[in-house]
């Protein structure tokens, strides 16, 4: 089974950006803008099938984005 980790898009203690997987304690990418950090998260959000959480540069959490398979999906 493959681990569903959601990703974080937050500050990297060394500036820039940092992508990290939760309860990683290592960042998976280090990027220079938080946009770059939310292009790679969501890449590897769907092919986990698994949420980007965006966080602010205070830390708390500014958005969240689901890429798995939605049990409620919309109805349109």
């Amino acid at each position: 089974m493959s681990s569903k980790k959601n990703q974080h898009v937050t500050p990297h203690p060394e500036g820039g950006w940092q992508v990290k997987g939760a309860g990683n304690s290592k960042a998976t990418k280090k990027v220079e803008t938080q946009k770059d950090g939310i292009d790679v998260a969501k890449g590897i959000a769907k092919n986990q099938g698994s949420e980007v959480v965006i966080h602010r540069p205070n830390g708390k959490i500014r958005e969240k984005n689901s890429y798995g398979k939605d049990p409620f999906p919309p109805k349109g």
